[in-house]
């Protein structure tokens, strides 16, 4: 996928032209923050921390793409696949890293409409995962758009 894609994303309506602020971004990476704090905590369920660090991963990828100027649309489906498929051309996160998001949002996906259940390594990958997202979309904005942070 590279930005024409994400332009034509838009011109079918997946993707909608979204312009972000400081305030915005902020919230979304504080949320993240917040998310992968709460799936560290040990007493609760390899699910309910899996949930938390996959939605702190959704946040940071909804983030790199309001700052390269899309949103996805809610109303389609495949709006998460989308977000997350779309991370090598908002930040530039190898493809091979965004293959191993699209696994994680699959085993999401999987639990929460199937009623499957976590295991402890996804749920420590997963974790894994949304650490390493936080600081290469921290890293990303504060090269390419300071102003948002």
């Amino acid at each position: 996928m590279t930005l024409e894609n994400l332009r034509n994303l838009e011109k079918i309506g997946q993707l909608k032209s979204h312009v972000t602020g400081k305030e915005e971004m902020q919230r979304l990476l504080e949320a993240a923050r917040r998310n992968l704090a709460d799936a560290g905590v040990e007493v609760i369920s390899c699910e309910t921390r899996f949930d938390s660090a996959y939605k702190a991963i959704m946040q940071l990828a909804l983030a790199a793409m309001m700052a390269k100027g899309f949103r996805p649309d809610t109303a389609k489906p495949g709006h998460h696949m989308t977000v997350i498929q779309s991370l090598p051309q908002t930040i530039g996160l190898p493809t091979a890293r965004m293959a191993v998001l699209d696994v994680l949002r699959r085993k999401r996906n999987l639990t929460d409409y199937s009623g499957g259940w976590v295991d402890e390594v996804s749920m420590e990958q997963c974790i894994t995962e949304a650490k390493d997202l936080l600081r290469d979309v921290e890293a990303w904005l504060q090269e390419q758009r300071p102003d948002l942070l």
